[in-house]
């Protein structure tokens, strides 16, 4: 079971995102990655989680020329909070949660 610490710096990975989508987590994560395993997990989580949502709003974006765009992207963007938000809870509660969605690019 991670410690509170450990626990409380991976909920802030997610929590920083509603702040600084990209600054606040990775320097989180760049800190404390070599102190924990729990840390590093959710910080390469988030930041799957990140490049995957990047990708899906772009296409997203590109299909509105064909309007199912317009539908799509506020898909993504309620999704894209659903998920941090469930991340966030998850990684207080101690869990190593995979966001569903998310191809896996660090590992």
């Amino acid at each position: 079971m991670p410690t509170k610490d450990e626990r409380m710096m991976a909920a802030l990975i997610y929590i920083l995102s509603f702040f600084t989508a990209f600054i606040g987590p990775l320097v989180i994560w760049l800190i404390k990655k070599d102190e924990s395993e729990f840390v590093d997990f959710h910080g390469k989580e988030y930041f799957n989680f990140l490049i995957s949502y990047a990708v899906y709003g772009l296409v997203s974006s590109i299909l509105m020329v064909v309007l199912i765009g317009f539908v799509l992207a506020p898909f993504v963007g309620i999704l894209a909070l659903i998920f941090t938000i469930l991340g966030a809870v998850k990684a207080y509660e101690g869990e190593h949660y995979q966001i569903p969605t998310v191809f896996r690019i660090l590992k």
